[in-house]
């Protein structure tokens, strides 16, 4: 009995069991079902809500949205945490070759004061780097800005002698650096550099400037780390640069070696650029305006000797006028210790302006011996004004000088005639001294009475000495310098 009852027990207990197992999974998903219906008609609806709180919606808009692990993507395929980018590629075995090549934008400033000129250029570095190799079907390179260039390793190619230089920023800093699926890379830098460029200026303004930027690696020597320009010849390109004051002869591109007594050997790249200066410019500021001056010193030549304030002014003018331009001249060229072109051309005109005056000067003092001699011979009536004499040719007439001829006690030896002028006689043979006769004073004497008796010859021949003399000194000037 109690056997039988339990093993009818034992089947409606599992059947129990069994239907109770049915009824819960029956209720379960059902339950689920409308519970995960209702979750999903509240996601619908409250779909802008979740996305803005941070639900589930926003992670997987987060999850389909690249561009903002773009970053971690770009270093997990590069490897970059796998490698240490401080020591250079292929450290130990021969330098690395690196490459470049450069795109003269502008020279937009040439000082001569500061003896620098400022360029602003695109500068291209070419090497190989096989960490950075990736996996590509397409075969296609990947281009990175600046927040991937400080994480791997570029040279530290810098410019010898400059004094300022900067990496453009606007809008973004100027860097692009490109990676090729076998580890070439290209890293490509906008700069603006101002460096140092030894003028020489003793044919200024009519001169040729040489100038160079020369670029080199500042921590690994020749045994490192490589320089070569990428494409040879075809290295150096240039847009069309135009410059107020300069012609761009040429541009041409070298290289060399640079040795450091400490550090040892660096391979440098060299940019030289020829400039020939515009001279027209300085034409019209400075030759044109020296030559007129010049000529209107002359002016005087021809104004008569007596009018003292017209030919003083005008000298005096024109010396003033050449200070001048000269010192406007020097305050903007550096202070050199040799002589420029331009300051043989305004000292000598200088020089042909201040000669002006002194022959007015020279021309003053013979009128007035010749009026002073004039009056001891008698030649001017005994009514003359000093003061009269005094305000017409500017020499000052003594009142008080005897105008009579001289007494016939000279007539030995001077005609009494006060018309003739005094003229020596000789009344017998001159002295001789051990058979030799002294009359080689009498030419110089005679000259020197003829110019002072006749002053008004200095101006006469100044007419055509001063023109002459410049125009040849001009010739001579620009066929030495041009």
């Amino acid at each position: 009995m109690t056997v039988s009852s339990t093993g009818v027990s034992r089947p409606l207990c599992l059947a129990l069991c069994l239907a109770g197992l049915v009824a819960m999974v029956t209720g379960g998903g059902g339950g689920g079902g409308r519970s995960s219906g209702s979750r999903k008609n509240k996601d619908v609806f409250l779909g802008e809500d979740k996305f803005k709180f941070g639900g589930r919606i926003d992670y997987k808009l987060k999850k389909q949205d690249s561009t903002k692990t773009l970053v971690i993507k770009s270093e997990q395929l590069l490897r970059i945490e796998d490698h240490d980018f401080a020591i250079r590629p292929g450290f130990g075995a021969s330098a690395i070759p690196v490459g470049i090549d450069v795109q003269v934008e502008s020279i937009d400033s040439i000082s001569e004061v500061n003896m620098d000129f400022t360029m602003t250029l695109y500068l291209r570095h070419y090497w190989k780097d096989a960490r950075l190799a990736f996996p590509s079907r397409n075969n296609k390179s990947r281009t990175f800005d600046a927040r991937l260039v400080r994480k791997i390793w570029v040279p530290d190619v810098f410019f010898v002698h400059s004094k300022r230089s900067f990496i453009h920023d606007t809008t973004m800093d100027n860097i692009m650096l490109r990676i090729f699926p076998d580890g070439n890379v290209l890293y490509s830098v906008r700069i603006t550099v101002t460096a140092l460029c030894s003028m020489d200026f003793s044919s200024f303004p009519l001169d040729t400037q040489n100038c160079s930027l020369e670029l080199e690696s500042y921590a690994y020597n020749e045994n490192d780390l490589m320089l070569y320009w990428n494409n040879g010849n075809n290295s150096l390109r240039t847009d069309d640069i135009m410059l107020s004051q300069f012609f761009i002869e040429e541009f041409q591109s070298s290289n060399g070696l640079a040795f450091y007594s400490s550090t040892g050997w660096y391979n440098r790249l060299y940019i030289h650029f020829i400039l020939r200066r515009h001279v027209f410019f300085f034409l019209l500021q400075t030759y044109f305006p020296t030559m007129l001056m010049v000529l209107l010193s002359w002016v005087s030549f021809w104004i008569d000797r007596r009018a003292v304030p017209a030919r003083v002014s005008l000298g005096m003018t024109t010396v003033l006028t050449m200070s001048t331009i000269i010192t406007g001249v020097s305050s903007s060229m550096p202070q050199v210790s040799y002589v420029k072109a331009v300051d043989i051309y305004l000292w000598t005109s200088f020089l042909f302006v201040f000669l002006s005056v002194i022959e007015y000067a020279a021309v003053n003092y013979c009128t007035t011996l010749e009026e002073m001699r004039k009056m001891k011979r008698g030649r001017i009536l005994s009514t003359f004004d000093a003061s009269q004499a005094m305000a017409f040719d500017g020499c000052f007439h003594d009142d008080e000088i005897e105008l009579t001829p001289y007494p016939g006690a000279l007539s030995g030896t001077m005609t009494s005639d006060p018309r003739e002028g005094p003229t020596p006689s000789i009344t017998g043979n001159a002295p001789t001294e051990g058979g030799v006769r002294l009359r080689r004073w009498k030419p110089l004497r005679a000259q020197v009475d003829l110019l002072l008796s006749n002053s008004y010859m200095i101006d006469s021949y100044s007419r055509v000495v001063f023109p002459l003399s410049y125009l040849l000194f001009n010739v001579i000037y620009w066929s030495l310098y041009s």
